[in-house]
Formats: structure tokens, C-alpha cells, sequence
């Protein structure tokens, strides 16, 4: 029911929540609107059982009709009544008039058929809007409420993070999540920060690095300088983008709406000047009221209602079944609207985990690839982190023998360290390890490790395309290509080699840009919060050439909104919850259902659960297949009503025959509508996507 249900979220406030969040979720039945049309339909449908079925007495079934008008009919009723005082007329109200005069001259059942529809759509226009609300509430919960404030030398002070002031200076211990956007002062430590950036990796920090609030910190202590009002953190600015996105009205639902109320204006005063004019004439007054209510039916929507939801209907029940969760009508017909897509990263064209790519033993360490291989996961497996567990199941994976480790210890943005068969092993990113070699002995003695790691220059320069070396005193600087992380092993303070690590490519990610293109007839946009390197490897492997890295969630937006300024209708895909304000700014969003955040899942206008990427272009044919028989449907219901209208004003329509031709199109195109629902509707999809 457009416009009875607002948008607006909750209105944007300072992070402060626990750091465990508890999930928020608005019940179906909580929501008014849902139980007035829930028991608006059981009413109905009993009716229906008892009248049509059974054939039961006239006054029970007349009576379970009459408690679906008045349970589903009320509210419409109420707020178009609002509209009349505010001197506007809308469609709600036209439908109440429409189902009153339908059970005036006796077609009861047909008016609690339009009651029941549009509270239906009310009900989950109602659910849509409390279920984005109840997200947004919980990113909020992704800030703790507290944090600990550093005030002396020695002195601290726990303080709610809305009391945080720009250069105050935190405390952040480990495993806590950080209370405000700021810099680090001292310290070294990983940050979770997927949920901002989208990174798929803990991402180093170090003094000098920015930090973002409701980020988790690693195994290490920083401290941290507030940067930005809490009110003014990116997260609160996600949420805040979010909410603006969601109060944004389409061109499409503006132009609904301008059209809603001349069509309402224009029926009511026809339907008056029906009645009004031949009773002027001296004409009977049951016969001018049996014309006019004969124009009310034949002249009411319900056919039009019906040449938009059965087609748009359907297509959303042939998506579902096949793994395409599609939140309404409106979204379903946007997505066949779509003549660009932007794509998200990590998660989306990603796995958003890692796997090792490259195994690369130096010359001189006496290892071939399962061996050093065999070793790194030896000393990683006690590690819970994600580099980690991708190194050991990489060994898993051939089959490797794991030895046992002994004094395990894992450095905060170092790597770890272990002895394994009675041999020191260190296993951490090459930037880290051979920046602190020579300078802090941290990997060896000063001196002793400078010429181990001298006497390995040969060997590195073995890498050739993915390191590039140089050497500077006793310290070893690497900086790798391609958007991998490569971790070196070293072996008794000796560098044995390096293994190199990627977010993995999906399978089908090349063939669903392919097919996006072929639907739009323009490459899809990369837009990622990850660094240009991964990025740019991403794209030379599906086909993208318009790449954008280094995205804040802002940044995203804006990519968005600047391609829609353009004239641009945009399908952004993506899975985090710094994707949520692109899916909401863009024309039509879709998250991956798999790993997506719960505010991106409830942003989104469609969820791939199944995380099928083929299904991504499959659902924009279905929708756009949806979308040509609603233009079909308007036809055969235009032409419908306009025939029975121009009869009722010319000759002399009979209400029988009235009720037959306005029951007889809404038929016709409810049928037409319903073959979206066939299996061939999606399998022709997916073919011309394969074929694309």
C-alpha cells in the first residue's frame, strides 16, 4: 500500500552499545499490520470455505466477510480519511469505497478479496521497514559503550564512549573493540576491520595508523588518539548514510503516487456525475444508483492491481525456490531496470578467505615445497588466526605430515613463533619480519640475523615477479605484487622461504561480469575497500576494467550516487556491512547471503542465499521478463476497463454482465501474470547467461 508505511529509520545517535551485540529482530506479529491483516485473511478465507465449499449459512459466511473488511480496512480507511482533511484523495481510500460498493449490490466476496490485498501489502511494507530499522539499530551495537580513557602517566579512567573528546587518549586492550575513530600513538597490533572496510585480513596497526571505531583489536595493546566525535565516527556516519538512502524516494514511486491521485480524484467524481446527472433527468433513483455503482465496479483497479503483483509475484517465487530471496514487488521490478551493475570485493567476487597460491622454498634451506609447507603449518596450527588456519588446511589439503609443536607464541603483527623437532620456527608477513630484522633482534641477534639475512638476498631474488627486495644495512625490506600477503619462515633465525597468499577468486565470478555486461552492455564497476594491488589482480581475472580501491563505505556511496547523477540506474552487489549504504543508495541491491552481515541482508532489495554468483544476472532476466507481461497485463486491463466504462456511459451495461467482463480481465491477466511461476521462466534465464 504505497505510502501508508514510512521509511524512516531510527534517527542517528553516537555508538553505544556492547561490544556483544544481542541480535534485534522484530517479530512479524509484533507489528500491528500484520496481525490486522493476518486476521483480515483467516476471516476471509473462511468466508470463502464456507460460501463457495460447505455452503453454509448466509449471515456466518456475510459475517466473516464483514470482520475482513472491518480488520483490513480500518487503517486505509483512517489515513485516507487523513488525506481527505489535508485535501488530497488517495487510492486507499478509493479501494474502501470500491469494496463498500462492491458489497452494496451484492459482490461482497470481491471486496473482501481487495481488502485483504492491500492489507497484505501493507503488512509487509510494514515488516520491510522495522526489520531495516532493527539493522541499523544493531551496527550500533558494534561500538562498546565504554572505554578506557588514559588521563596521567600511570592513571585511568573508564568513560562512556559519547563522552569521548577529539585528542583524548584510549587505552585498547586486547580482544577489545575500539571506542572511537582515532590514530595510534604506541603499540603494535592487528584490527579487524572488515565491518568498515571490507578487508577480508586483520589488517596491521602500528603508531601512526588510523583506527575506526567498532573495529576489534588483535593480541596486542595500543594506545589510541581520538580523531573524530564519537557522532562522527564512520560507523555512525554508515548508519547515518543508510537512513538517508532509505527515506530517498525513486522517480518511479513519485510518479506511483501524482498518478494514484488523479485516477482516485477522476473515478470519484465520475462515479458522482454518473449517479447525479441522469437523476437530474428525472431519471429512477435505483437505476441511477445501480449505474453508478456498475461504474464503481467496473471501474475500480483490481484488474490493474493484478496486472502488476501476479507477474512480479511470481517471478519472486521462482527466484526464491531457486535461491533468490526477493524482499517485495518494487524491488523485483528495479531489477529488471538496472543498465549498470558495481560490485563489491571481498565476499562478492571473493571467497573472503584466504588460501596459500605459492609455495616458494630458498635454495639453500634444504626444503622442497611440502617440506617448508609442512613447517609453516607446523608452527601455525596452535594459531587461531586466519592466515593460520588457511596455511594448515593447506597442508591438510596434500596430505602433509604436521609435527608437534612446542613454546608456541604468537607476536602481535609479528607472526608466531614455535619450536618444532628441535628447531626455532618463525612464521610471520615479510614486511614485519624483515623490517625488525637487524633492529630489534626481535627474529635474531643483531648481526647474526643481518648476515643470514644477506646471504639470502641471492636466494629472494629467485621470486623475480612477486618481490621485490632491497637491502639496507642488515635490514631486508620486501614489498610483494599482485595483492598477495606473503608470510616468510624462517628456521633457526635462517629464512627458509615464503609462502604467498590470496582471497580466492570465485568460479563463476568470470562469467557472471560476463553476463552483467551482457545484460547491460556495460562492464560491471569494481568498488572495494581493499588495497588497489588486490584489487587489480580481481579484475585482470574477471574482465573489469573501471576498478576503484581503497573505498570507505562513503566512498562507495558516493562511486554510486555519481553513476546515478549520470543517469544511471545502478545494481550494486556486495556482502558487508560496508556495502549497506551502496545497497541502499543504488537503484537495486543484492547481498550474498553466506557470509553477509545482517545489515546488508536487510538493505538489500534480493539475497543470493545460496551465494550462487550465476544467479545474480539470472534474477535481472527473470525481473526484466517480469516486467514486459506487467506492461502486457496494463494493456489487456486498460483496455478492459475502458471498453466496460464507455458501455456503462453509452448504452446500458447490465450488472451482471459488468461484473463478468471486470471479473473476466482480472482473471485473464492474474493467469498471465502466473506464468513467471513455471520452472522454463528461470531455466531460459540462466541458459541466455550461459549462452552470454
Amino acid at each position: 500500500m504505497v505510502g501508508r508505511v514510512s521509511a524512516t529509520l531510527a534517527p542517528s545517535r553516537a555508538p553505544s552499545a556492547p561490544s556483544a551485540a544481542p541480535r534485534r529482530r522484530t517479530r512479524v506479529l509484533a507489528l500491528p499490520e500484520a496481525r490486522w491483516a493476518l486476521g483480515a485473511t483467516v476471516s476471509f478465507l473462511a468466508g470463502l470455505l464456507l460460501d463457495t465449499v460447505v455452503g453454509g449459512p448466509s449471515w456466518v459466511y456475510g459475517l466473516l466477510y464483514a470482520v475482513a473488511y472491518a480488520a483490513g480496512g480500518w487503517e486505509p480507511a483512517l489515513e485516507g480519511l487523513r488525506a481527505l482533511r489535508e485535501k488530497t484523495l488517495d487510492v486507499d481510500l478509493l479501494m474502501i469505497v470500491a469494496a463498500l460498493g462492491a458489497a452494496a449490490i451484492g459482490q461482497v466476496l470481491d471486496g473482501a478479496l481487495l481488502i485483504v490485498i492491500f492489507a497484505t501489502s501493507g503488512a509487509l511494507e510494514a515488516l520491510a521497514t522495522a526489520r531495516t530499522a532493527d539493522s541499523v539499530r544493531g551496527l550500533l551495537d558494534l561500538a562498546p559503550t565504554t572505554a578506557t580513557r588514559v588521563t596521567g602517566a600511570d592513571a585511568e579512567e573508564t568513560v562512556p564512549t559519547s563522552e569521548l573528546a577529539v585528542g583524548d587518549v584510549l587505552l585498547i586492550r586486547p580482544g577489545e573493540r575500539i571506542g572511537a575513530d582515532g590514530q595510534v600513538l604506541d603499540g603494535t597490533s592487528e584490527a579487524d576491520q572488515a565491518t568498515i572496510t571490507g578487508e577480508p585480513l586483520p589488517v596491521l596497526k602500528r603508531p601512526g595508523d588510523e583506527v575506526f571505531a567498532g573495529t576489534l583489536n588483535g593480541t596486542g595493546a595500543l594506545r589510541v588518539r581520538v580523531s573524530r566525535d564519537p557522532a562522527d565516527s564512520v560507523i555512525a556516519r554508515i548508519v547515518t548514510l543508510v537512513e538517508e538512502a532509505s527515506r530517498t524516494k525513486a522517480p518511479t514511486q513519485l510518479f506511483i503516487e501524482k498518478a494514484e491521485q488523479r485516477y482516485a480524484v477522476a473515478v470519484v467524481a465520475a462515479t458522482l456525475a454518473v449517479f447525479a446527472v441522469p437523476l437530474a433527468f428525472g431519471a429512477d433513483l435505483t437505476d441511477a444508483l445501480l449505474r453508478a455503482m456498475t461504474f464503481m465496479i467496473v471501474a475500480s483497479p483490481c484488474a490493474v492491481v493484478l496486472a502488476t503483483m501476479p507477474p512480479l509475484l511470481s517471478a519472486i517465487a521462482n527466484a526464491g525456490r531457486h535461491g533468490v530471496l526477493v524482499k517485495s514487488a518494487v524491488a523485483m521490478e528495479r531489477l529488471g531496470e538496472i543498465d549498470v551493475a558495481a560490485l563489491d570485493k571481498t565476499g562478492t567476487l571473493t571467497e573472503g578467505a584466504p588460501e596459500v597460491t605459492d609455495v616458494r622454498p630458498l635454495p639453500d634451506s634444504g626444503l622442497d615445497a611440502d617440506g617448508l609447507l609442512a613447517l609453516a603449518a607446523a608452527a601455525e596450527r596452535p594459531s587461531e588466526h586466519p592466515l593460520a588456519r588457511a596455511v594448515v588446511g593447506a597442508a591438510r589439503g596434500r596430505g602433509l605430515r604436521i609435527a608437534d609443536a612446542e613454546d608456541f607464541a604468537a607476536e602481535p603483527g609479528r607472526g608466531v613463533t614455535a619450536v618444532v623437532e628441535g628447531r626455532v620456527v618463525r612464521v610471520g608477513r615479510v614486511e614485519a619480519l624483515v623490517g625488525g630484522a637487524g633492529r630489534t633482534g626481535e627474529v635474531g641477534k643483531p648481526g647474526k640475523t643481518g648476515d643470514c639475512m644477506h646471504s639470502a638476498v641471492d636466494g629472494m631474488h629467485d621470486l623475480g615477479d612477486r618481490m621485490h627486495v632491497a637491502v639496507t644495512g642488515t635490514a631486508l625490506t620486501a614489498t610483494t605484487a599482485g595483492g598477495e600477503t606473503v608470510v616468510l619462515v624462517t628456521r633457526d633465525e635462517t629464512p627458509a622461504g615464503t609462502l604467498a597468499l590470496t582471497d580466492r577468486l570465485r568460479p563463476a565470478a568470470p562469467s557472471m561480469t560476463a553476463a552483467l555486461t551482457a545484460l547491460t552492455g556495460t562492464a560491471p564497476v569494481l568498488l572495494t575497500g581493499d588495497n588497489a594491488s588486490a584489487a587489480a589482480r580481481v579484475a585482470e581475472a574477471t574482465g573489469l576494467t573501471d576498478v576503484r580501491a581503497d573505498l570507505l563505505p562513503e566512498d562507495k556511496v558516493n562511486a554510486v550516487r555519481g553513476m546515478q547523477d549520470a543517469g544511471r540506474k545502478v545494481l550494486f552487489v556486495g556482502d558487508g556491512v560496508n556495502d549497506a549504504p551502496a545497497l541502499a543508495a543504488a537503484h537495486a541491491g543484492v547481498a550474498m547471503g553466506r557470509a553477509g552481515s545482517d545489515l546488508a541482508l536487510e538493505t538489500a532489495d534480493a539475497v543470493v542465499v545460496r551465494d550462487e554468483l550465476a544467479a545474480v544476472p539470472a534474477v535481472v532476466r527473470l525481473s526484466r521478463a517480469a516486467r514486459r507481461l506487467v506492461v502486457q497485463n496494463l494493456v489487456i486491463a486498460g483496455t478492459c476497463i475502458t471498453v466496460l466504462v464507455v458501455w456503462d456511459l453509452v448504452g446500458h451495461l447490465p450488472l451482471p454482465l459488468g461484473v463478468a467482463g471486470h471479473e473476466g480481465s482480472t482473471v485473464l491477466v492474474g493467469l498471465n501474470g502466473l506464468r513467471l511461476l513455471r520452472e522454463s521462466a528461470w531455466r531460459s534465464g540462466t541458459a541466455q547467461e550461459a549462452r552470454g
